[in-house]
């Protein structure tokens, strides 16, 4: 457990810059994660200092440790005015994820204004996140129907054939989802998804890709100031009339990230799991339990691998290591869930797994939009089994290409062989026009 030292208690403990690092970003990592997180493990117990492209961080690897700084917003903060050495000026100016956590959006932005940012998304992603609102069942009428557009569009050339399940489905089908939630006029949407990609994956490209997507959404963001719809952009503002342009375009961006590329990894993730032996997620879904089958499966393998840093207020002691207020503190959920401490108290053979796991975060700061992100990646799992059998890999499961990204674990590609099982896609229901005001946000119930 993290321990909170006086000032003079930390005095003479080895600095986290002047630490020999392992680097994190190897193709090891690329290849097997876990391979590294063990490695990591073994030297240095549940925390480790280790380099993320040129620059030293922690890295957290127990599930008890991860689960305290992630609940621990005061002790262990986000906001990047905590980092020491951002704020000395000595972050090298091409960090590669730098773009990604520069962007002072909610799940990042410190100080007084949290709160008021936090209370606006809650209240305006409610009505997609509740059931029983005309908002959300539009929305879900929508995106069945353009899962099933998606497979019919790649099993035209007959009843077998091969498919890459990536590029033909699990990529576009949450674009058009963030088509649908943003209010994206035309085909804007194409290219300001594959920015958002190119941010995520920190790569040498991320900053123009930033600069891009910023602008897209900027554009995006005043048109609805001036004509609001029923989309996420108009409900924010109506939530949070003070939002400039500037810091709308931010809010929008952390959106996207969350329910295109998130929920596109998602579905990739759960396929793989399911068509290469994971049994207690096909017992799940054989038991048409979707949600469940994901449950299982973001448990092994979470699409949001690492989470954005916290930074100490004080020397804290976490693990075998004392951490310097200031220093950039990594959760890495997917080392996490792997701790032995907390992996061998899961029972895989329970009708019903954990819900103990980290994959949306825990405490305040947990996702805002899981249950939308969740909600979209079921349709499209529960879409592909039933209308597609005898699914397998074209390619054995340790030579599938996956993404080198600091933050995301997911495929480039998945390719495919498959068998249409016969069972036509489902008429939509039509839903009626949504009444004036339907999608208005209500009355703020948590202030």
């Amino acid at each position: 457990m993290g321990v909170q030292l006086n000032s003079g208690s930390a005095a003479g403990h080895e600095s986290l810059e002047s630490m020999s690092l392992e680097p994190l970003m190897t193709r090891d990592y690329e290849r097997d994660p876990a391979i590294v997180y063990e490695r990591l493990r073994r030297a240095h117990g549940p925390v480790a200092p280790v380099d993320l492209l040129g620059v030293p961080v922690w890295l957290v690897l127990g599930y008890e440790e991860a689960y305290e700084v992630l609940r621990g917003e005061h002790a262990w903060p986000t906001g990047l005015a905590q980092w020491r050495v951002r704020r000395d000026g000595r972050r090298p100016e091409d960090w590669p994820p730098a773009p990604s956590l520069d962007v002072n959006h909610v799940l990042i932005q410190g100080g007084e204004g949290y709160r008021g940012l936090k209370v606006a998304w809650d209240t305006a992603l409610r009505p997609f996140q509740d059931p029983r609102h005309p908002v959300a069942k539009q929305l879900k009428a929508k995106i069945t129907r353009d899962a099933d557009e998606l497979i019919s569009l790649f099993t035209q050339g007959g009843r077998t054939g091969w498919a890459d399940l990536s590029a033909q489905f699990s990529r576009p089908l949450p674009l058009m989802v963030a088509s649908h939630l943003l209010g994206f006029p035309g085909s804007q949407h194409d290219d300001a998804l594959m920015d958002m990609w190119r941010v995520l994956d920190a790569g040498p490209d991320a900053g123009p890709a930033l600069e891009r997507l910023l602008a897209t959404l900027s554009e995006l963001g005043a048109s609805k100031m001036k004509e609001p719809g029923d989309d996420f952009p108009s409900y924010l503002l109506a939530s949070h009339p003070g939002l400039s342009v500037e810091e709308l375009s931010r809010e929008l961006m952390m959106l996207l990230g969350m329910t295109s590329d998130h929920v596109g990894i998602l579905i990739s993730n759960t396929v793989v799991e399911v068509i290469t032996g994971n049994l207690p997620a096909s017992a799940s879904l054989s038991a048409g339990l979707i949600r469940e089958t994901m449950n299982r499966v973001v448990m092994q393998k979470p699409p949001l691998i690492n989470f954005v840093p916290r930074f100490p207020l004080k020397d804290m002691r976490l693990g075998d290591y004392t951490i310097a207020a200031g220093d950039p503190v990594w959760v890495s959920v997917g080392a996490a869930h792997a701790d032995p401490a907390f992996a061998g108290k899961v029972c895989p053979e329970s009708t019903l797994s954990t819900r103990a796991h980290l994959s949306w975060g825990a405490g305040p700061r947990q996702c805002p939009a899981r249950e939308l992100a969740g909600g979209a990646a079921a349709i499209g799992v529960s879409r592909l089994f039933e209308r597609l059998s005898g699914l397998e890999l074209s390619l054995p499961v340790d030579q599938l290409p996956w993404r080198s990204s600091p933050f995301m674990r997911g495929l480039r590609s998945l390719p495919v062989r498959y068998t249409v099982s016969g069972t036509p896609a489902l008429p939509v229901p039509s839903v009626p026009p949504l009444p004036a005001g339907a999608g208005s946000a209500p009355a703020d119930e948590s202030a």
